[in-house]
């Protein structure tokens, strides 16, 4: 760093632009906690990415202690989001009905850094491309992950190098979400049952789930803070809000990592 009395922590952090980014669209008071609590939300999104992305090069190569830094650091990251849903259930109903109308179609459904997260982690649904469709830096950040493997094929590549085995070819198709397979579960089984040979694998294994985990921990927390914040309503960008929410629950991304516990 060049000496630049200049060089201050605002200056640093871009705290004249972050803290002048809160543009409310109503008069209600309560609009600033939830500008602020999606826009905090967005920003960890950017770092989990950085973080998924880096333990995909690590897996790449091979560096498996690398790619388990990082995804301990996405689980702590997880971990913030998950409680900051606590302020925002300190909206009521009437707080949040106060400035609903305003938003337009604006919705947390539209949000390209979480869609990135999902693509990232293996739920890579192709129709949920098209709230972004109006937004071609938005599909191109989007088709871009969909153009390599995600976070758990990266994985199963090191399964593969390490057992000295082939999964099929279905386990690493990069533009639809990931099926169960058998030879994946097979593969995951070994490792646990004869972990002392494994243990790089075995705890790459348990920091994929952690990961899972934390975000299964997020998503539960948005259900039940939209559901006691506007009801079974309809979500502003048209989704069909709680019940929609609620099927997501059901979404898995390490499926086989799940199973083989019923199993050993």
């Amino acid at each position: 760093m060049a000496e630049d009395s200049d060089f201050t922590y605002g200056r640093h952090l871009r705290l004249d632009r972050i803290l002048q980014a809160q543009e409310p669209v109503s008069q209600s008071p309560d609009e600033m906690l939830f500008i602020i609590q999606h826009q905090t939300s967005e920003l960890w999104f950017k770092l989990v990415l950085a973080e998924i992305d880096a333990a995909r090069a690590g897996l790449c190569a091979g560096d498996l202690r690398g790619a388990g830094k990082a995804l301990r650091r996405v689980a702590r990251v997880l971990d913030h989001l998950v409680a900051s849903w606590d302020v925002l259930r300190s909206l009521d109903p009437l707080d949040f009905m106060s400035f609903r109308g305003d938003l337009g179609e604006a919705s947390g459904f539209q949000s390209v850094q979480y869609r990135l997260v999902e693509y990232a982690l293996g739920n890579r649904v192709l129709s949920l491309r098209k709230p972004h469709e109006a937004d071609p830096a938005a599909l191109e950040r989007l088709d871009a992950e969909l153009g390599r493997a995600s976070l758990y094929q990266a994985a199963l590549r090191q399964v593969e190098a390490r057992l000295g085995c082939t999964l099929p070819d279905a386990a690493f198709a990069q533009d639809r979400p990931y099926i169960r397979q058998e030879a994946v579960l097979a593969g995951w089984l070994r490792i646990y049952r004869e972990a002392d040979a494994f243990p790089e694998l075995f705890d790459l294994a348990e920091q994929l789930i952690e990961t899972e985990d934390r975000f299964r921990c997020w998503r539960f927390n948005h259900v039940t803070t939209v559901e006691r914040v506007i009801g079974a309503k309809i979500g502003t960008g048209g989704t069909s809000g709680v019940s929609y929410l609620r099927r997501m629950l059901d979404v898995t991304f390490f499926p086989e990592l799940w199973e083989l516990r019923t199993q050993l």
